[in-house]
């Protein structure tokens, strides 16, 4: 069987334990806020500067610096005090300069401010950061840890968490060779803390797990109360598959230490990994009442209150967040989340249409639309839909995939597929859009232009497993090549093996070909993983052929519940037991 898969999908929960590792709490600084441009503070700085005996040139330069700033213009900002740092060679410019390089992420001028601040003053702990920083985005990484061995020289705290943390995003074989490096300061400086933290957070990104596990608890070993320590192994234990152990350590050091916001949340979202999500609502309740003014943790707390039924708790959160300005694409999602699972169509549809944007804006233009389908409005949906795609051209694909969704969705094929072709028209290498041509095609019908589209996608991504199995299982169910069809279902299987759609469809061909036997190994797997009508329709056919009549009725049976008008499963009892009843 194939799935038609839309785009827009959302999962209620989506918690990640990557990046729970870097340096928080009382053992390590907490890192300074971005400062904003300058014109977010243009009152209060105003009264503050005071310009030494500059050259009229360097004046003039800063002046119309900060009144570009009021304008909202700090391109040109920045571009004047990069100019009038390097003119004056002034500290007091050049730190100046480096916040507003900074607060626009202009990585060109902080490296060029760095240069010149280390040319002014050597031993300046921020040039010797920003110069480590810029370093590794430019893949020095022997320059960067040379300006952080400086640091450790000077006493202060060198920042290799958050090196480590920037490796992330530097390709293996740069990862290793950044991780040789620590481990060689590592000898030179056997006694640095952060160091040895640090190395154990890299072996961690470059998934050698025990390894970093075991430098960790050595660690932790002479500093038991090292909590980015604490943090790291007890993420480490879980991600070593010592789950119970991982729980029970952060339970008693989250105990420990109740106000470390970072080890809380690694200890809440391991109970939401491990289900327990009545122990996870009490966790980030607890986090709340320690940090009552971070948003994200009450959004947390939310979407737990939500898989646990508390609605009302959820409603109040969320409400919470919207009043404070907080996460309000987000709460407004949920709060429809919560009302759509209730039943109340409009409020549900209220709160949708108030996500404006972010990762939950084409979710919740999806289910409004949804919404306003069910309740007899489909053209204006498709209206609205297309308004939009008017107002918003840079997301036309997305717009366009929705509404062939919705016109899918609520029976309108041939409408959809007018769509579906007029987008593929527009956006000929958008796979999703295709692929929901192919499958309106099939459904008409047209089996071989749904047999060019799939062929082209499969060109295209040789490894799409959902293209793959779909036209396996057409060739299968419309054509004779039942040879050629079993060679795509079986790629398909190899990238998916445990996909219940692609158990059925391998199946459902072999059963095809004669083997029985190898047919109804495959498609009691589907069902025991997916109790969908259709797979219903096959392993009830193939156990009815195999004599085993009274099973194939219970599993006949089973997907009638699902779905007591699905036209295949009905097809297929009234063709083997001449009764459209069991």
């Amino acid at each position: 069987m194939y799935k038609f898969a839309p785009l827009l999908t959302t999962c209620l929960i989506g918690f990640s334990l990557a990046g729970c590792a870097s340096l928080t709490g009382s053992d390590k600084k907490q890192a300074e806020p971005t400062t904003p441009p300058p014109a977010q503070s243009a009152n209060k700085q105003k009264e503050n500067i005071e310009y030494a005996d500059f050259e009229p040139e360097v004046l003039y330069l800063l002046l119309s610096g900060e009144i570009a700033a009021q304008r909202g213009r700090y391109d040109i900002t920045l571009v004047n005090y990069l100019q009038a740092a390097k003119i004056s060679r002034d500290k007091g410019v050049i730190a100046r300069a480096m916040r507003i390089a900074q607060s626009l992420n202009g990585d060109n001028a902080q490296q060029q401010l760095a240069n010149l601040w280390l040319e002014v003053e050597p031993d300046s702990l921020e040039a010797h950061r920003v110069a480590a920083i810029q370093a590794v985005k430019r893949n020095e990484l022997e320059a960067a840890l040379g300006h952080m061995e400086q640091l450790m020289g000077m006493g202060a705290d060198a920042d290799f968490d958050a090196l480590a943390l920037m490796a992330r995003n530097l390709p293996p074989e740069r990862q290793a060779e950044l991780l040789n490096l620590y481990k060689e300061l590592s000898q030179r400086y056997p006694d640095s803390v952060e160091l040895d933290y640090s190395t154990a957070l890299l072996l961690k990104m470059s998934g050698n797990t025990q390894e970093a596990l075991d430098r960790i608890n050595g660690l932790m070993d002479d500093n038991p109360n090292f909590q980015p320590g604490i943090v790291l192994r007890g993420d480490l234990l879980y991600e070593s598959g010592k789950k119970r152990k991982a729980l029970d350590y952060l339970l008693t050091n989250t105990r420990r230490f109740p106000s470390n916001r970072q080890m809380g949340t690694l200890y809440g979202r391991m109970l939401i990994s491990e289900g327990d999500l009545r122990a996870a609502q009490d966790e980030f309740d607890r986090l709340i009442n320690e940090h009552p003014d971070v948003p994200g943790l009450r959004l947390s707390h939310a979407l737990v209150a939500i898989e646990n039924r508390e609605n009302d708790l959820a409603r109040e959160d969320l409400t919470q967040l919207i009043e404070e300005g907080h996460h309000i694409n987000e709460a407004n999602y949920y709060l429809g989340r919560i009302e759509d699972s209730e039943g109340n169509i409009q409020p549900a549809i209220n709160y949708y249409s108030r996500v404006e944007g972010g990762d939950f804006y084409f979710s919740a233009l999806a289910r409004k639309s949804a919404l306003l389908a069910g309740n007899d409005q489909l053209d204006e949906a498709v209206t609205d839909i297309r308004n939009l795609r008017g107002e918003n051209p840079a997301q036309d694909e997305n717009y366009r995939l929705l509404e062939v969704n919705l016109l899918m969705e609520h029976g309108q094929e041939e409408q959809a597929l007018d769509s579906a072709s007029e987008a593929v028209g527009l956006y000929p290498e958008n796979i999703q859009i295709r692929y929901a041509r192919a499958m309106l095609l099939d459904m008409r019908g047209q089996t071989e232009p749904a047999e060019e589209d799939l062929k082209l996608i499969i060109n295209q991504d040789p490894g799409n497993s959902v293209a793959l199995n779909a036209l396996g299982y057409i060739l299968t169910t419309k054509t004779n090549r039942l040879d050629e069809a079993r060679n795509y279902i079986e790629r398909a299987l190899a990238l998916d093996p445990e996909n219940p759609a692609i158990l059925d469809s391998m199946g459902w061909v072999l059963f095809k070909e004669g083997e029985l036997e190898s047919a109804l190994d495959y498609l009691a797997r589907a069902w025991s993983d997916y109790t969908d009508p259709e797979i219903a329709a096959h392993y009830g056919e193939a156990l009815w052929v195999s004599g085993a009549r009274e099973q194939a009725r219970i599993i006949w049976k089973e997907g009638l519940e699902k779905d007591p008008d699905h036209e295949i499963l009905r097809e297929t009892i009234q063709r083997l037991t001449q009764d459209s009843e069991l």
